[in-house]
């Protein structure tokens, strides 16, 4: 999985949320019956794939690693709404990943 500048973007001001605790991470897991799920947990599992684009750290659970291996995150915001999505690789600007 790469992380496009926008999505690195908008995940730092999700974190910067006053709500949101200082030791939060996001994290991509598999959801039963919705594809995947994109939350703030306190850290990540022992099995997670750690990414770190842009001064961001995500978090995928392993069997998402794999499926998001050739994949692309990016986001969008629109005043409080945040839009995430996923697509192949090189749709658009994006950062291999370390």
């Amino acid at each position: 999985l790469t992380v496009t500048p926008q999505a690195s973007e908008v995940i730092r001001g999700i974190l910067a949320s006053d709500e949101v605790p200082d030791d939060a991470v996001v994290r991509i897991s598999p959801e039963a019956e919705q594809g995947l799920a994109i939350t703030l947990v306190e850290s990540p599992e022992v099995d997670d794939q750690v990414i770190e684009a842009y001064g961001v750290e995500i978090c995928v659970e392993q069997s998402a690693a794999e499926v998001l291996d050739d994949k692309q995150l990016d986001a969008s915001r629109s005043g409080e709404n945040v839009a995430f999505s996923i697509s192949p690789k090189g749709s658009q600007d994006s950062r291999p990943e370390n």
